[in-house]
């Protein structure tokens, strides 16, 4: 791939869906679900979607979107590229005084994030290639999933639905909101689970160093004797290896993390500290599809596990199953089970899911588009920039 291309136009789309019923984790709760994605068209007219990392605060879209609009797309004005790697680094690199400046490098990352994604989606078109193609020479037919973003309250008859309408047997629930409620849901659950099931722990870093080991001490001693598939985020992002270490050292369960590590030095000093057992990085978060791609071949390189993280719309769903599919190993994906009409309605048409299993789209490019028309109900802004 060495033609060279420019993008002419990004146009920015912010939807919000009301929710009955809110996603609750240990530090905060979304009252509705937000997206932010992106289109660009090249000069010849040429189109990739990408999507933006934007759930939390809850004014988060718009402020992604104005990022999109105000900083990035002015970088891009009369700017060629010959490979899409070529955008994430120098977007990267002419936002970083900025966002030291601004204390905002975590939404440039954002936002930058979901342009790569564009770009990969679009060039990939231009190739004739499903993107997982593109990016791996391979041929796959499916990924595995696992059923993801589960309440502690109500958490057995979500994993029943999920396991009847859609064939999941890997589920994730969110914990962290102290320590006797968090061991009895757990337990509930555990004992609901069906034969070859498999049940994963999210704690959204609620706890220190002594509370974790509380909670997982706590698991360990169930009887009869059970592990979950991991432990997720039992303490915040950016503590100290020797925090992870002391986790680590004191419990069988695997550990997990990596939706809130940000750049090669962070995923590498995790994977050379072996930090966590389970490496997640979030594609809409940081990198998009040229830096985790990436990441995900150090992790495997490492022999630990690649399981991409995200809570969002369908493109960046989508295009975390592509990275999956091009990486290999033995990841599942994550597919958020609360209700969303972002996920299905952003990414048309949506992909199969049955049998824990997620059907790769066959289609050029990522291999989905927004349904505008079906989707238009939950839009708040769209605006044209000409870049």
């Amino acid at each position: 791939m060495s033609n060279s291309f420019k993008i002419e136009r990004l146009e920015t789309f912010v939807f919000r869906a009301p929710l009955k019923e809110p996603v609750i984790t240990s530090f905060g709760v979304m009252n509705d679900r937000p997206a932010v994605l992106v289109r660009i068209t090249n000069a010849n007219g040429a189109t990739g979607w990408g999507e933006v990392w934007c759930n939390f605060p809850a004014c988060g879209a718009e402020h992604r979107a104005r990022l999109v609009e105000t900083v990035i797309a002015p970088l891009l004005w009369d700017h060629s590229f010959e490979r899409p790697e070529q955008v994430f680094s120098f977007l990267t690199e002419k936002t970083h005084v900025l966002g030291i400046q601004t204390g905002e490098a975590g939404p440039l990352a954002q936002a930058i994030a979901g342009i790569d994604i564009a770009v990969w989606d679009m060039l990939s078109k231009q190739n004739n290639k499903p993107l997982y193609a593109m990016l791996s020479g391979k041929t796959v037919s499916h990924v595995p999933v696992y059923a993801s973003g589960i309440n502690s309250d109500g958490a057995v008859d979500a994993i029943d639905r999920c396991r009847k309408e859609s064939g999941y047997s890997a589920f994730k629930i969110k914990i962290g909101f102290g320590t006797e409620r968090d061991l009895a849901t757990i337990n509930a659950v555990r004992e609901s689970l069906q034969a070859g099931e498999t049940l994963m722990l999210d704690a959204n870093q609620a706890w220190d160093v002594e509370a974790a080991i509380e909670v997982l001490s706590g698991v360990e001693n169930f009887s009869p004797a059970w592990q979950p598939g991991w432990m997720e985020e039992p303490i915040r992002a950016d503590s100290p290896p020797g925090d992870w270490h002391a986790i680590r050292e004191a419990t069988r369960i695997p550990i997990a993390g990596g939706e809130n590590v940000r750049g090669e030095d962070g995923f590498g000093e995790a994977i050379d500290e072996t930090i966590f057992d389970v490496v997640q990085p979030d594609a809409c978060k940081w990198g998009g599809i040229t830096q985790c791609l990436k990441i995900a071949g150090w992790v495997l390189e490492a022999d630990l596990r690649y399981c991409p993280h995200y809570l969002g719309g369908g493109i960046g769903l989508v295009a975390s199953a592509h990275i999956l599919a091009a990486a290999g190993g033995d990841g599942m994906l994550e597919v958020d089970v609360n209700p969303n009409p972002l996920r299905e309605a952003l990414a048309q048409p949506f992909p199969e899911i049955s049998d824990g299993r997620f059907a790769m789209p066959t289609a050029l490019g990522l291999g989905v588009e927004p349904d505008l028309v079906a989707a238009g109900e939950w839009l708040c802004e769209q605006r044209d920039v000409m870049v």
